[in-house]
């Protein structure tokens, strides 16, 4: 019995690299955590431990540095198209390049100060000698919200004991990706609209369900960015359950809440962008 390799691949994940870009007046600071996988003829390696076309992941670790080093890597999605063509140009043996970017979000105090956030700033980009394929994202986004959200009319059986509710919190940890069509837009003015079309529609939608809201957000950011022809959306429902206080002699006037991490919700969606003629 022999079996059939198939889908080779192989990278260096969780490559961390901080930069600091120093002007006269001021201090920019950027983190990253880097992904890199490329794809090619490397049955070699696997089947009978013949490396001489392998680009060691050490050295893949080691280019994300030193072309951070050279490069700006604000945008982020320039810096992934960056990496992606080094390694296509480079090595004429890979086919495809898969670059990965987490950035992690630093908020200035002042000239030289930080405090950091938890939401991160996402760009993958899909590299080959025919095409490049950029898509841009939020991760960990939280948002929050203590009103104009429902959740009425779902199915109940005996193992429902979920009570209907005209007005609850809802809350998220939102991942989102986009899909540009065009590659050489100015990331950073898009991604601030995208990212405002998702945190002002989810402030404003009246929800009825979180799939709902979901699709709401997704219709919005298609709609304020015609580069995007899709949208990925994640959002965890991160429950806030009511306490009973009644046993304590105190009115239960919907105040007070237990944060519930697990287990949770979890509503995904895919959007693509339609095209209709006009009428």
């Amino acid at each position: 019995m022999t079996g059939d390799l198939q889908e080779i691949s192989y990278g260096k994940s969780r490559v961390r690299v901080a930069k600091i870009t120093r002007y006269p007046d001021r201090h920019d600071f950027s983190e990253l955590t880097v992904d890199v996988r490329l794809d090619g003829a490397f049955e070699g390696s696997y089947l009978t431990g013949d490396n001489k076309r392998i680009v060691a992941t050490d050295t893949m670790k080691n280019v994300v540095q030193a072309l951070a080093g050279e490069n700006p890597i604000d945008p982020i999605e320039t810096f992934g198209r960056r990496l992606g063509r080094h390694f296509l140009d480079v090595h004429q043996h890979v086919t495809g390049v898969q670059i990965k970017i987490r950035e992690r979000k630093w908020l200035r105090l002042d000239e030289y100060a930080y405090e950091q956030s938890q939401e991160q700033r996402l760009a993958h980009v899909t590299a080959t000698r025919e095409d490049t394929v950029v898509e841009s994202g939020v991760g960990n986004l939280v948002l929050l919200k203590t009103t104009k959200s429902r959740f009425e009319g779902y199915i109940k059986d005996r193992h429902t004991t979920l009570l209907e509710t005209k007005d609850r919190i809802l809350a998220t940890s939102i991942t989102a990706l986009w899909r540009h069509r065009d590659p050489n837009v100015d990331f950073n003015t898009s991604m601030k609209a995208c990212r405002q079309a998702l945190v002002g529609t989810f402030a404003g939608h009246e929800s009825r369900a979180v799939q709902q809201t979901l699709y709401a957000m997704g219709e919005a950011l298609l709609a304020c960015q015609p580069s995007v022809d899709r949208v990925h959306l994640s959002l965890p429902n991160k429950h806030y359950l009511p306490v009973d206080l009644s046993p304590f002699g105190i009115e239960n006037r919907n105040e007070i809440f237990l944060p519930v991490d697990e287990p949770h919700g979890l509503i995904e969606a895919t959007l693509t962008r339609v095209e209709r003629p006009p009428a």
